[in-house]
């Protein structure tokens, strides 16, 4: 069998870079084997990263158990947590692309024959598997698993109950001594932050689109079950890599429509729109907007999972994980490949549900329709989306008055100082993928909103909202302030409409208004420098998933 890797071992020619491969301890008989590559996302400032070694380890183990040579590498990992609420969220989003792009480096600079993929939290996943739609060779993900929830006072805990006692101390409903002692009881060990958050939703697709193994994504990451499933991983690409099935033969169209699907009856994070459009846009395949609408419109939302519902992943696992949601969904999934050498439809017909309240049946689900939805209008001509599932129903139609903020901090200090009002519109622009840059997450100022008391607050933003967050938040708003987008020319004061039944999101400004304000309008320019700089000067719009041109 010839291999990718024969370009650096094989010949006379190769004697050198042969030299170098006998430098790390590679015997002859190693020589003759595929070499696989692991990226690890290991270290120690993301809680779902710190526990990323065993796991290798256990990858490692498998790949050489099933005849290949593993060689591990570092990727970069950011914690959206600890980067929420000031500049360091600026730099989240651009690490996809560097996590994608240093991946590429590394595949293709050492000529790797399949790439086994360790990682967690909300953009590592997402630039995985982008890079290995890009590289297309045999690959594989391992995601790290979710956090147990914390405990305090006999209620579970995850990191939104902190966030949003943040607002509580504002309104004075919790004290200082009583938020430290939250805080240090909501996150009591390593994994990605136990609900359905941005983290946890991509392990869900990552699952669901057939590239990591069956019930990888729920598995917590104290769990013995993580590291079989480590172990599986490293001698599943070696299958792979003898049947030839390369990354984007398992990332089709089919296989993103069946991670919509998952993601709407799961009700997952809004990020996940922009991740799947930007592995998409890796892997050539023609996902666009619209197929999130169609999908909702057939797929109901059957699982109420943290933060709009009660269930943690932990109760995700125990009812039997994604492969249960899909035993569920199976009438709606298309027949695809995945990495464990079952279609996705084999896989969803083996498992069973175990626990009905946890994952509830299609014929009685919690919301009819899927759990997120795009919305179009005046104010977003190429679209928005929102996580509908953790919206009140009361909520899904309102008219209110715009509060207009040119970015997150003045927003924050509005919504502290007991600024705003119930009823109003808040609009905060210049946050999206040029004009943040980086497209920054809002989980401070809406669990802020949560934790003032706020029920009839609607929150309007071209950046992002985190997993975390919920209420009627309206996010990836396109085109941005900082493209000429309408809201960019949103003023204090005027109507917005928000109509989640008919998907759309207006701004009752009359033409001839807007057409004047435009004839003034100039961007409000940032000072940027280094990667956010480069950055801005090249990303695309969210509605093609904040892609780099």
């Amino acid at each position: 069998m010839s291999m990718r890797s024969d370009l650096v071992k094989k010949g006379y020619t190769r004697a050198p870079n042969r030299s170098l491969l006998r430098s790390l301890g590679v015997t002859d008989h190693e020589m003759e084997r595929p070499f696989i590559g692991i990226a690890n996302a290991y270290n120690t400032i993301v809680p779902g990263h710190v526990h990323l070694r065993s796991l290798t380890e256990k990858v490692k183990e498998g790949i050489a158990a099933a005849g290949g040579v593993p060689f591990e590498f570092g990727v970069i990992g950011i914690c959206d947590g600890i980067a929420m609420g000031h500049a360091g969220m600026r730099y989240s989003l651009p690490s996809r692309e560097n996590i994608a792009d240093a991946i590429e480096l590394m595949v293709q600079a050492h000529r790797f024959d399949g790439l086994v993929c360790v990682g967690t939290c909300d953009k590592i996943v997402p630039g995985m598997l982008m890079a290995a739609a890009r590289c297309n060779i045999p690959a594989i993900v391992v995601t790290g698993g979710p956090m147990l929830p914390g405990c305090l006072g006999g209620k579970e805990l995850s990191l939104t109950d902190v966030f949003e006692g943040v607002g509580k101390v504002a309104a004075g409903k919790m004290t200082g001594a009583e938020l430290h002692e939250l805080e240090c009881a909501a996150m009591p060990g390593c994994g990605s932050c136990q609900g359905l958050y941005t983290a946890n939703t991509m392990a869900c697709m990552t699952e669901a689109m057939g590239m990591s193994l069956p019930g990888c994504a729920a598995t917590p990451a104290v769990d013995a079950g993580k590291l079989r499933i480590a172990y599986e991983s490293g001698e599943a690409v070696l299958r792979l890599i003898r049947e030839g099935r390369n990354a984007r033969q398992i990332i089709t169209h089919a296989a993103l429509k069946n991670a919509v699907r998952v993601d709407m009856a799961l009700g997952g994070s809004t990020n996940t729109v922009l991740h799947l459009m930007a592995i998409a846009t890796e892997a050539g395949v023609p996902l666009v907007l619209d197929d999130f609408n169609a999908i909702g419109e057939a797929v109901p939302h059957i699982s109420h999972m943290q933060p709009g519902g009660p269930h943690s992943m932990v109760a995700l696992h125990r009812a039997g994980g994604v492969p249960a949601v899909l035993h569920e969904l199976i009438d709606h999934l298309e027949d695809a490949q995945t990495v464990s050498g079952k279609t996705i439809r084999e896989v969803a017909a083996a498992a069973g549900v175990l626990d009905p309240v946890v994952i509830q049946p299609t014929s009685d689900p919690v919301h009819a329709a899927g759990g997120l939805k795009i919305l179009t209008g005046s104010l977003a001509p190429r679209g928005s989306v929102v996580k509908c599932s953790a919206v009140d129903e009361a909520m899904w139609r309102h008219t209110g008055p715009a509060r207009v903020f040119d970015g997150e901090d003045d927003a924050m200090k509005a919504i502290l100082g007991r600024e705003i009002r119930e009823g109003d519109v808040v609009v905060i622009r210049y946050e999206g993928p040029k004009g943040g840059p980086g497209m920054p997450e809002m989980l401070s100022p809406t669990s802020a909103l949560v934790g003032l008391g706020y029920h009839r607050v609607v929150l309007v933003t071209d950046g992002r909202f985190s997993g975390g967050t919920r209420g009627p938040c309206i996010g990836h708003v396109a085109p941005e302030a900082a493209a000429g987008g309408p809201i960019a020319l949103v003023e204090d004061g005027d109507r917005i409409a928000v109509d989640l039944y008919e998907k759309r999101i207006d701004l009752l400004v009359e033409a001839e208004v807007m057409d004047g304000r435009r004839a003034i309008w100039k961007p409000k320019e940032r000072e940027n420098t280094g990667i956010l700089k480069r950055y801005a000067a090249t990303v695309g719009g969210a509605e093609i998933g904040a892609v780099q041109r």
